[in-house]
């Protein structure tokens, strides 16, 4: 009975749920403090890290709003004001909070969208794809299960920013022959964390 309800629940869950499980329990079993506290959240909403350089600063309050109004919680980490800084910082901060578990997906804004993308695969665990069209994030959501996006501000308008995230947030992963493909992104990333 007990087994069954467990299998219940964990089918319910999605995968970013089922691993901050497992981590909480391997920290508690090894006495491991939990040095960064993951962000509280209603449940069952997802959190999603959003970033921006000052490039992409007016974008982001917009497209924050428009992630809120699709049910998802955002944790904003910056930029604050059109003041210029290096978007470097920024990708990183969105890439960890995703590649840490703390958050279920990432967005990160600047003037291309390019250099976000590449710092933000340079963080375990991270995806990242640069979209500039619907086709480019259903495709990067679909085919590559990514889970952070990066935009460029300076490329595309409004309008099809909101798209693009819309799409990308509500995609899912294909699965089956993009699978063995993912995997095999991942172990090239494991090969060098050695």
């Amino acid at each position: 009975m007990t087994y069954l309800l467990i299998t219940k629940i964990i089918n319910r869950m999605d995968d970013d749920e089922i691993r901050q499980i497992v981590q909480n329990v391997v920290r508690k079993m090894t006495g491991t403090p939990q040095t960064d506290p993951l962000p509280a959240s209603p449940v069952g909403k997802r959190i999603v890290a959003l970033g921006a350089d000052h490039g992409g600063f007016e974008l982001k309050g917009i497209l924050k709003t428009e992630i809120e109004s699709l049910g998802f919680v955002v944790m904003d980490v910056g930029t604050n004001s059109k003041e210029p800084v290096d978007y470097p910082d920024f990708a990183h901060s969105v890439a960890q909070m995703v590649g840490t578990g703390r958050a279920w997906r990432g967005i990160m804004i600047d003037g291309a969208g390019i250099g976000s993308c590449i710092v933000a695969n340079k963080v375990p665990n991270v995806r990242a794809g640069m979209a500039y069209d619907v086709s480019s994030a259903s495709n990067g959501r679909e085919h590559n299960d990514t889970n952070v996006l990066t935009l460029g501000a300076g490329l595309i308008g409004v309008n099809l920013a909101k798209q693009i995230v819309k799409v990308w947030l509500t995609t899912d992963f294909g699965g089956d022959r993009h699978t063995k493909r993912v995997d095999k992104i991942k172990s090239v990333e494991k090969m060098y964390l050695k």
